[in-house]
């Protein structure tokens, strides 16, 4: 009996499925929504000779063609120039909260379900050639949601010239060619 029903169940989710749409683009870039001037973000760091994590902005700054940080004090902590720039990508971490971890190790039935409290950090990873020394570095910004973040990688590889592959942007290696 249980042979039948499952035999009838796999052939009926067979015939009735249907085919799916190529999947497209979320969007064009016109069909978005520009990102702001200045985005609030939290430097988590990455840069030479700032370690502190810090809360400030993030700025768009076209005269001079660079990305600049500003602290909490809205005074410039450092620039990067969009020609240095050579990767810009999402990433996402999901982490539980400090009070779902606090209840997951109270001694009662069914604390341990606080653990699953859970809420997703979102960061702006910028990979830079350092124009002041010759190294490379890695930025890391987090940003409050999805949207804003992707609006800002959006308008930073298309201000920078950048290639976009996936969800990320990047700067084409130029090949050297010897004669």
């Amino acid at each position: 009996m249980i042979l039948i029903l499952g035999l009838v169940f796999c052939t009926s989710a067979v015939a009735f499925a249907q085919p799916r749409p190529a999947e497209t683009a979320k969007g064009s870039p016109a069909q978005q929504a520009a990102a702001p001037s200045t985005v609030l973000a939290k430097y988590e760091g990455g840069l030479f000779g700032y370690n502190e994590r810090e809360m400030g902005t993030l700025k768009f700054d076209d005269e001079n063609e660079r990305l600049v940080f500003l602290g909490k004090n809205q005074k410039e902590k450092f620039g990067i120039p969009y020609k240095s720039l050579l990767v810009i990508s999402p990433q996402s971490r999901s982490v539980t909260s400090t009070t779902g971890n606090v209840i997951r190790h109270i001694p009662l039935p069914g604390a341990g379900l606080a653990g699953l409290m859970r809420k997703k950090n979102r960061y702006l990873v910028v990979q830079f050639d350092d124009p002041d020394v010759d190294a490379k570095g890695i930025l890391n910004f987090k940003l409050d949601n999805k949207a804003l973040l992707d609006q800002v990688i959006q308008a930073l590889g298309q201000k920078a010239n950048l290639t976009k592959r996936g969800d990320a942007y990047y700067r084409p290696r130029t090949v050297k060619t010897e004669i």
